[in-house]
């Protein structure tokens, strides 16, 4: 990483759903590139914690929704959500949790160097469980990590999703019997050794877009390790909770966090 790593260089205003949130596109360093990002800041005058949005998808499917933001910047957090490498109007290639993992560094650094910041919590949903993951085993001082409905385990993204194979293989070079230490490098359960960060995983059980398998094996796992670790299962929901249950976990989600 470098030092002008989570500087910010450019940051317009964007149209906000709530008179009390302000919304801005930004344009960061991240390892050298200009990547751009989300910025939610509440009016209201104060420190607070800083919130890590790293969506999920790849390139235009699951794009960053600034309603979302809102959703948890209302919850008394300034929050930032990269757009990753290559997407919007950045620079570089997005890399499925290869290189472009610096593009959610950089944003860490960014809010932890944000003046009104006091204590930077990780979030990521779906692809964004990888990349949280990442950035928490990166950066032991971050306050916590939530993973929802989130990916642990390339190996297994790619026996699963049959659909994504090609865009893998395209990203990633090859298949992960050709090279392993590629998916080995992308996969969290292999390096969870280095997590110092409170745990929360929330998963739907009949999630057919990223499977409970990838959270049963990193909550398995960090138990082993004897990591501090919690799990929210919901027995009848799939990747996206019903809107009012989505509300009520998002309210629970931001209350753990405070209290880590």
């Amino acid at each position: 990483m470098t030092n002008a790593d989570g500087q910010i260089m450019m940051k317009q205003k964007f149209p906000s759903p709530n008179p009390s949130i302000e919304l801005s596109i930004v344009t960061y360093y991240a390892d050298g590139l200009k990547v751009r990002g989300m910025l939610a800041e509440p009016k209201a005058e104060g420190t607070y914690d800083g919130f890590l949005y790293l969506r999920g998808g790849i390139k235009n499917v699951g794009k960053v929704r600034p309603g979302r933001l809102v959703q948890f910047a209302s919850e008394g957090f300034i929050v930032f959500a990269p757009f990753y490498r290559g997407n919007q109007g950045g620079e570089g290639n997005e890399d499925f949790a290869g290189e472009d993992r610096k593009d959610a560094f950089s944003a860490f650094e960014l809010l932890r160097t944000h003046p009104r910041v006091s204590k930077v919590h990780i979030f990521g949903f779906s692809r964004g469980g990888v990349m949280a993951l990442l950035t928490a085993i990166h950066f032991p001082e971050a306050a916590s990590v939530v993973t929802w409905g989130g990916v642990s385990d390339m190996f297994l993204t790619y026996v699963e999703r049959k659909d994504l194979r090609r865009m893998m293989k395209r990203v990633i070079g090859g298949t992960p019997t050709k090279f392993p230490d590629r998916y080995k490098y992308r996969t969290p359960l292999f390096h969870l050794e280095k997590l110092q960060v409170p745990t929360l995983i929330i998963h739907g059980v009949k999630d057919q877009n990223v499977s409970i398998d990838h959270s049963y094996r990193l909550e398995k796992r960090l138990k082993v390790l004897d990591k501090k670790v919690e799990t929210w299962y919901f027995d009848s929901f799939t990747h996206y909770f019903p809107p009012q249950v989505n509300r009520e976990v998002v309210r629970d989600l931001t209350k753990w966090m405070k209290n880590q």
